[in-house]
């Protein structure tokens, strides 16, 4: 089921919602930049929920090349992060909401989803920030070549790999906003359960610096790599094996509970 909601500055939002009966659970689920709500790896996210007994709100951002309005030479890591907010804002006004919910979200998705848990500690069950990014001065440290050509040029130009033909163009002004985050500073506050995946050869969030997280988090935690992946899970076997493992990690948790 889609809804059309308006977020804090009055865009559209589309929320997929996807509710089953008697459910065991609430699971926001997250894209990365320049994603949408029906990628490959967001759909294998929301299935290990929904297999596993979760309602699911998955969704658009702003600013991004799904069904939600704005323009992605805007896309900010702060209005990925209020869009979550105020998602999560229109869900609690629903008769599916329930406290405590859990969140995932891949990428600048991820790093949204755990400073949403950062934030708001006593609403989230667990949270798994896959591919996070961990901070905009980490995001410095991935490629300085292609970061330096950014900030000389005022763009990054590529092309997509999810809709092919689509040429993305985002200007310096993004990393200038994402700077202002770093997980590392608050990670004492996830004292949730909370799961790091990476691909073994992300060139983007690099699994050094998801260690660097992990090593800070101060509660219940677990990290995969997965073994010749990428930034994006794309590979079938990679998708199955998220699956694996997110459906194993919520049985655990759901054992405790």
């Amino acid at each position: 089921m889609k809804f059309e909601i308006n977020n804090r500055k009055n865009q559209k939002i589309v929320v997929l919602l996807e509710k089953v009966e008697n459910q065991k659970g609430l699971v926001f689920v997250m894209h990365g930049l320049g994603g949408f709500k029906e990628q490959l790896h967001i759909q294998a996210f929301a299935e290990a929920f929904l297999e596993e007994g979760f309602t699911v709100v998955r969704f658009d951002t702003t600013n991004t090349f799904g069904e939600s309005e704005g323009n992605y030479e805007n896309a900010t890591t702060t209005n990925y992060y209020e869009d979550l907010e105020d998602v999560i804002k229109w869900a609690s006004s629903q008769e599916w909401y329930e406290e405590h919910f859990w969140l995932i979200g891949h990428s600048l998705g991820g790093i949204s989803t755990a400073l949403y848990a950062e934030n708001y500690p006593e609403k989230v069950v667990a949270v798994a920030p896959i591919s996070t990014v961990v901070s905009g001065k980490l995001t410095l440290e991935t490629d300085r070549e292609e970061i330096k050509n950014w900030k000389e040029t005022g763009w990054r130009i590529t092309e997509s790999k999810s809709k092919q033909g689509l040429i993305k163009r985002l200007p310096w002004s993004h990393m200038e906003d994402r700077i202002k985050y770093n997980l590392l500073l608050r990670a004492d506050k996830l004292m949730m359960p909370v799961l790091l995946i990476v691909g073994s050869e992300d060139d983007t969030t690099l699994l050094k610096h998801q260690q660097i997280l992990f090593d800070k988090l101060p509660g219940e935690k677990e990290m995969h790599v997965i073994e010749g992946a990428g930034h994006t899970f794309r590979e079938k076997e990679h998708l199955e094996t998220i699956k694996h493992i997110l459906k194993h990690w919520i049985e655990k948790i759901n054992k405790k509970e």
